[in-house]
C-alpha cells in the first residue's frame, strides 16, 4: 500500500476526501486533516427525544458479543421495558440460536433474517424497530449506523463505532440532520472501579486533575490466531495491515469522562509511536500456522494532549502475553489512582521525604464504599446475576441505555463521544507513519466543547 491508498483508507472514500488526498503534496498531514474538517453544529449535545415506554430493539450480529448482549437484556425484556423484535446475521443457525434464547423471556419470537450480505438492512427497514444494536466487525459499524438512522431508528453499535475520518464525520452529520441518538456502546465506562474513581474526582478527591493513562493490554493471541473465534479471522485481517492503536475506547472512555471531555475541555493533538512486532508472528510460527506478516507492532503508545492542558497515556497491546490490563491512572493535585489492582493514594498536608504509601487495605475499603457510584449503588444485585457480561457492567450499560430512552432523556455517551474516542485509532496511524509526528485531533464539536456541562453518567437516579 503506498502513502496516498494509505491516506485514502484512514481519511475515508468519499469523492470530496478523494479530490483533496489527491491533491495532497506530502508535506504537511494537519493541513490535509483541517481541509478535510466538515461543518457540524454539536446540536445533539443533550438530545432528548420522545419517550418510548417498551424499547423495540433489532440486533444485527450474533456472534461472541451479540450472545452476551441478548443475555443482559433479559431482565429488561422480564420487566417490560424492552422487547426484541428483529434479528440478523450471515448464519442461520446463529438467528435460531437467539431467537430461542429470548422465547425463555419474551411470548413474541423476533423476525429473523440471515444469509444475505445486506439482510442487515432489513432490520433497519423493520417499522416495530425503536433501537438498532450492531455487534458486528468493526468496518460494518458506522455503515449500519448511518443507514439505520436515515430509516428513522435510534442506534447503538459496539467499539469502535468508526475508524476512517470520513465515518467520523459522516455519522455526525447523520445524527444531527435525523436528530437520531448514535451511541457507542462502550461499556468500560460502567465498570464498578472506574465508576469509583469517577465520583471520587468529580467530589473533589482528586483537587484538579493534571494526567491519565489508560489502555488495552490483553493477550489475544489464541483469539487472533483461531480459525473461527472471529468469523474469517476478520480482527487478524487489521493487524497484518494496519499500525497504531486499534483500540482505544476501553481506556479512552473512562478517561474522558474523568477530563470532563466534550464538556468544558477536548483532545487538542497527538502523537503516536509503536514498536516492532515479534510476539505475535512468532506465536503463528511456534504454533505451525506458518508465517505470517503483521504490520501492527507489539506495543502502541500514543500520548494526548487537551485543551486544557492535561495529558493522556493510551496504550495498545494484544500480541503479548501477560495479565490483562487497562492501567486506568488518574492523576490530580490531592489523589492519585492506580488500577489493576486498584490502589489510591491520598495527599497529605505535610510533606514527606520518604514513605510513601498507598492507602492501606481498611482505609481504601473506606472510600470504595463512600464514593460508590451512585448507579452502582442501585444496579449492583441485579448485575451479579448477569455476570457473564464482564462481571456485571454490560448489564448496567444496557440498562442505562435502554432506561434513558424509556423516559426520553440524554443519553450517557453522545455521538461526539463515540466519534472522538473512535478517532484516535486513524490518527494514530497517521502518527506513526509519519514518525510520530504531531497529529490535530479536529474538533467534532462545532466548538460545544467550551460550554462546561454536566456529566450525564453522574445522574444517579433516571427520572423525567
Amino acid at each position: 500500500m503506498n502513502r496516498l491508498e494509505f491516506l485514502q483508507t484512514i481519511l475515508g472514500t468519499s469523492i470530496i476526501g478523494a479530490n483533496k488526498i489527491s491533491q495532497y503534496d506530502g508535506r504537511d498531514i494537519n493541513s490535509l486533516l483541517q481541509a478535510y474538517q466538515q461543518p457540524v453544529t454539536g446540536q445533539n449535545i443533550g438530545l432528548k427525544t420522545n419517550p418510548i415506554p417498551q424499547l423495540k430493539i433489532g440486533i444485527i450480529g450474533l456472534g461472541n458479543r451479540g450472545k452476551t448482549l441478548i443475555q443482559m437484556l433479559q431482565y429488561m425484556i422480564e420487566q417490560k421495558m424492552a422487547t426484541v423484535t428483529a434479528l440478523c446475521d450471515l448464519t442461520e443457525v446463529k438467528t435460531a440460536t437467539a431467537s430461542e434464547m429470548l422465547g425463555q423471556w419474551q411470548i413474541e419470537r423476533p423476525r429473523c433474517y440471515f444469509g444475505g450480505e445486506d439482510s442487515w438492512k432489513k432490520v433497519a427497514q423493520q417499522d416495530d424497530v425503536d433501537l438498532l444494536l450492531i455487534t458486528t466487525p468493526w468496518r460494518y459499524h458506522a455503515p449500519m449506523c448511518i443507514y439505520g438512522m436515515e430509516q428513522g431508528k435510534h442506534v447503538a453499535s459496539e467499539v469502535p463505532i468508526a475508524y476512517s475520518l470520513s465515518d467520523c464525520w459522516n455519522l455526525i452529520a447523520t445524527a444531527e440532520r435525523t436528530q437520531k441518538h448514535c451511541i457507542m456502546i462502550e461499556n468500560c465506562c460502567y465498570n464498578e472501579e472506574e465508576l469509583f474513581v469517577l465520583n471520587m474526582i468529580q467530589e473533589g478527591v482528586f483537587g484538579d486533575l493534571t494526567h491519565a493513562e489508560g489502555a488495552y493490554l490483553h493477550d489475544l493471541r489464541a483469539h487472533l490466531l483461531s480459525s473461527d473465534y472471529y468469523q474469517r479471522q476478520w480482527r487478524l485481517e487489521h493487524h497484518r495491515t494496519r499500525n497504531g492503536n486499534f483500540y482505544t475506547t476501553h481506556g479512552l472512555g473512562p478517561i474522558s469522562m474523568y477530563l470532563e471531555i466534550g464538556r468544558g475541555d477536548n483532545y487538542t493533538h497527538l502523537t503516536s509511536m509503536s514498536s516492532r512486532e515479534l510476539n505475535l508472528s512468532s506465536t503463528a510460527q511456534e504454533n505451525d500456522m506458518g508465517k505470517l506478516t503483521i504490520a501492527c507492532g507489539d506495543m502502541n503508545t500514543t500520548m494526548i494532549k487537551t485543551a486544557l492542558g492535561k495529558t493522556v497515556m493510551l496504550q495498545f497491546d494484544v500480541h503479548t502475553g501477560r495479565p490483562y490490563s487497562r492501567i486506568n491512572k488518574v492523576v490530580g493535585t490531592q489523589a492519585v489512582h492506580d488500577g489493576y489492582p486498584s490502589r489510591l493514594y491520598v495527599d497529605k498536608p505535610e510533606l514527606e521525604f520518604w514513605g510513601h504509601r498507598w492507602l492501606p487495605q481498611e482505609e481504601y475499603d473506606e472510600y470504595r464504599s463512600r464514593f460508590q457510584h451512585p448507579m452502582i449503588s442501585k444496579l449492583k444485585q441485579i448485575s451479579q446475576e448477569f455476570k457473564q457480561g464482564h462481571g456485571g457492567m454490560d448489564f448496567v450499560m444496557m440498562y442505562r441505555l435502554v432506561k434513558c430512552l424509556n423516559l426520553g432523556l440524554p443519553l450517557d455517551i453522545n455521538v461526539y463521544d463515540g466519534v472522538l474516542w473512535s478517532a484516535i485509532t486513524p490518527l494514530s496511524e497517521l502518527s506513526v507513519m509519519n514518525k510520530s509526528e504531531t497529529v490535530i485531533i479536529p474538533d467534532f464539536t462545532g466548538g460545544e466543547w467550551k460550554t462546561a456541562r454536566k456529566l450525564e453518567i453522574m445522574r444517579g437516579q433516571l427520572t423525567n
